[in-house]
């Protein structure tokens, strides 16, 4: 019989976080890491070339492709939700808009029980990560291997849309990542000289020659392997056939806020009775395992244009012949989604933005997999802190089957969330009508009518709202006596030793913004954690006290 392979740390997932894990965890000579990803490498050239990610949006090579569960407060549809199944995660197939939320945000982390994640706490890391263009100062990084760049090449529709703001009384903004984050401008993206800068390019590439370093892709994690009470490795299928890797230190669980919680479960941590359910022996009762799910829901204002400037009718052959043959030039640097800005409503409960908005100068519906005729833009429009909790579920034991996703979108009992969309699109109608815009303006499409009552724009929003692509929550991190946290704040599984999930299913709650940039700081202070170089909260007795009955 052969003997599984031994590593000190294994990592499953080569996503946003994993790949930082992979690159921190290997400047160490003297440990070795196995990295798995179930996706392929990031090969494909629209993966590279921003503005592929529009011709990603139907590529199910690089998609995980899930579909939730009926919403039953919108129009009981079911919601496409695309994650990254390639190296570089979602950092491989996102908009790349780099933005990091508010210090409030990360205070509020710390206090709901996540000590040491405060503004102070985490800063360092986002410096440590990022390599902005604009250079380094107290609140940037200039050296990072994520690159940040200002856009090489915007669209004349997205200066308008920022005119329009201002026009509306709201101020210009030239860093939402500065010291205030509200306002409108254009964003900074995760790009390298006007290509991707995924945490595939910026920190798995640079080390791949590493001999310490393994990486397999095409490597799906079917569950985590223990001895006792302990970690000890994974069983997975590689191009289907099992193979199982050994970890003398740690499994490190970097799947994102849909797999980490599946796999925990697959592996016997999760409600006891759902995974007996299931014919899973349930090895820690963790309740919290896949509770908790957040995401920001969006809804998507569409007018059509009077003059052909937008991208809707741009030729595949030229945008790729300027970026690919003219040095990384033209449209297809472009992120799309180029300008935006954040907003606090007249509902915020305190100073925060709770608003936030990405301009598209062109016609997106149904996350550009309906193409409309014409000419047109939209204005992607989000309430920043969702009351409505959601879960993941397992709908079966076998590995390889899709989790049943229950966002629970709209599900407050308040109401409180349908009436923050609904402030949402009131503010979308209100941009769209500035005078910035008269010489650009054709028909409304969604909604159709622009004086639409509020009546009408909730029948819009309960049938056209999406999810914007932040799901944390899953696997939360808490307080040592928070019987509900999957994770204690070092990120490590309560009731097991050896296992920590490090990804966006250990936020406690959505920040204010883009997630991305956050689910990188994670992977980067914990990778501190794990060796030992930074502060580490005191947890006492958290095998013993979660341990199944």
């Amino acid at each position: 019989m052969t003997t599984p392979p031994e590593f000190d740390y294994i990592i499953v997932g080569a996503g946003s976080a994993g790949c930082v894990l992979a690159h921190r965890l290997s400047e160490d000579r003297d440990v070795t890491v196995l990295l798995l990803e179930a996706g392929p490498r990031d090969w494909h050239p629209f993966i590279h070339m921003p503005a592929g990610l529009a011709k990603l949006v139907n590529k199910k090579g690089v998609n995980w492709d899930y579909t939730t569960e009926p919403v039953p407060a919108l129009d009981g549809r079911r919601f496409w939700w695309p994650r990254g199944k390639v190296l570089g995660g979602s950092s491989s197939i996102n908009a790349m808009c780099y933005i990091r939320g508010v210090p409030a945000d990360y205070d509020e982390w710390a206090a709901l029980g996540a000590e040491g994640w405060n503004w102070d706490g985490v800063l360092p890391y986002f410096r440590r990560a990022e390599g902005n263009q604009r250079g380094a100062d107290a609140l940037h990084g200039g050296d990072g291997p994520l690159k940040v760049s200002d856009l090489r090449y915007v669209n004349e529709l997205s200066k308008v849309f920022i005119d329009a703001a201002a026009q509306a009384g709201f101020a210009r903004n030239p860093d939402f990542n500065g010291p205030v984050q509200q306002g409108f401008g254009l964003y900074q993206v995760t790009q390298a000289n006007g290509a991707r800068c995924s945490t595939a390019v910026g920190y798995l590439d640079p080390v791949k020659s590493r001999t310490n370093l393994t990486v397999h892709t095409h490597a799906l994690a079917r569950r985590v392997v223990f001895e006792g009470q302990r970690a000890s490795g994974v069983d997975y299928l590689q191009y289907g056939r099992p193979l199982l890797a050994r970890a003398r230190r740690e499994v490190l669980l970097c799947g994102g806020a849909i797999n980490s919680p599946q796999l925990l479960m697959l592996s016997g941590i999760g409600a006891a009775d759902a995974l007996r359910g299931h014919g899973i022996e349930a090895r820690v009762d963790l309740p919290g395992v896949g509770a908790n799910l957040q995401d920001h829901l969006d809804v998507c204002t569409l007018q059509h244009a009077t003059r052909r400037v937008t991208y809707d009718r741009l030729s595949d052959a030229r945008v790729a012949f300027d970026y690919f043959l003219r040095g990384h030039s033209g449209p297809g640097t472009s992120n799309i989604a180029e300008a935006g800005g954040f907003v606090r409503s007249a509902l915020a409960p305190d100073a925060r933005a709770d608003v936030q908005f990405h301009f598209v100068p062109a016609m997106l519906d149904d996350h550009g997999r309906h193409r409309i005729p014409g000419d047109g833009y939209t204005l992607h429009a989000c309430f920043l802190r969702p009351h409505s909790r959601g879960r993941i579920e397992l709908a079966s034991a076998d590995p390889s089957a899709k989790v049943r996703i229950t966002p629970n979108y709209l599900g407050d009992v308040q109401g409180l969330d349908a009436a923050m969309m609904l402030e949402c699109a009131k503010f979308s109608r209100e941009l769209f009508a500035q005078k910035a815009f008269d010489p650009y303006r054709g028909a409304p499409i969604f909604p159709a009518r622009s004086n639409a009552s509020d009546q009408e724009l909730m029948a819009f929003i309960r049938a056209k709202a999406e999810t914007v692509y932040h799901p944390v929550g899953t696997c939360r991190m808490g307080a040592n006596d928070d019987a509900d946290a999957v994770l204690d704040p070092c990120l490590r599984v309560r009731g097991v030793e050896g296992l920590r999930v490090v990804d966006a299913a250990a936020m406690p709650k959505l920040i204010g913004g883009n997630t991305n940039a956050p689910t990188i700081m994670i992977a980067e202070r914990a990778a501190d954690l794990i060796r030992g170089k930074a502060t580490q909260p005191q947890t006492s007795a958290h095998v013993r006290e979660f341990v199944a009955a």
